[in-house]
């Protein structure tokens, strides 16, 4: 029978939080490669300004790219269970705290998600940048849209709050204490998206406030669930803005007239993706 634990005073420590961090990102990396390697054509391979330039711009590249964190995150979730229950010994939602904390229930999370989506929104809309490596992706194909769209709203959430929030944050929680801990994590959460959103100040600015916010979530409440639902909601959104945003007539020529409204919405959307 699996033993039942405390959240925020578990059984693994800093090594194996940390080791859980760096292998989630090591796996996206070997993934990538495994996936677009096999993809590269003969005649550039030997010369890495030619193989930059088709990884980034050859739609099969950029589909097979974001495809390869699929299985990336599948592994990911198996080193977590594996720290967590220690395989099969422990309860693994309850280690994690995968319950509501206090004074935070479904509604009260849903409308600090909201929140901060409005505050992105905001955000996005009054610090310029350049189009993003995100951008790029989600412009290249149909394929592409889709399949970055369930990444962003489903598989990304739930995976990183497992190992940012879940795994690291408990066990440097109970070693260095909650400051530095909100710190911390805070601080890696948004550094392993700034290579995504290097040409867009006002994009890492929000995934900087998004990281403070889920990581003062779980220090308050003592519980995962509730910082999983915000990203959950955070990410949906933008999710369903990747998909239906070939559908709104935001290039009709006389919609910056008649709806300037949705046309700021628009913009400031795209800035999240």
């Amino acid at each position: 029978m699996p033993t039942e634990i405390d959240p925020n005073n578990p059984p693994w420590g800093v090594v194996a939080g940390i080791l859980t961090f760096v292998g989630s990102i090591v796996l996206l990396i070997l993934m990538g490669l495994l996936f677009v390697l096999p993809a590269i054509p003969n005649n550039i391979k030997g010369d890495p300004a030619k193989i930059t330039q088709f990884v980034s711009t050859d739609k099969t590249a950029i589909l097979l790219q974001i495809i390869s964190t699929i299985p990336a995150h599948l592994l990911t979730l198996f080193i977590v269970w594996a720290v967590v229950t220690r395989f099969g010994k422990r309860s693994f939602w309850k280690s994690l705290g995968w319950s509501w904390g206090k004074s935070f229930g479904f509604w009260k999370t849903a409308g600090l998600a909201v929140a901060l989506f409005l505050v992105g929104l905001a955000i996005g809309n009054l610090v310029k940048g350049q189009p993003t490596d995100i951008d790029q992706m989600v412009d290249s194909s149909t394929a592409s849209r889709y399949a970055l769209a369930f990444i962003a709203g489903i598989s990304a959430p739930f995976i990183e709050e497992l190992v940012f929030r879940g795994v690291l944050y408990s066990a440097l929680q109970k070693t260095i204490g909650i400051v530095w801990s909100v710190a911390a994590v805070s601080i890696l959460f948004a550094l392993v998206h700034v290579l995504e959103y290097r040409n867009n100040v006002g994009v890492i600015l929000v995934i900087s406030i998004l990281s403070l916010s889920l990581t003062l979530l779980r220090a308050y409440s003592g519980r995962l669930l509730p910082c999983y639902i915000v990203h959950l909601i955070f990410n949906g959104i933008t999710a369903i803005y990747i998909i239906v945003e070939p559908y709104l007539p935001h290039s009709a020529p006389d919609l910056e007239h008649k709806a300037p409204a949705l046309i700021m919405l628009a913009r400031s959307v795209r800035t999240l993706i």
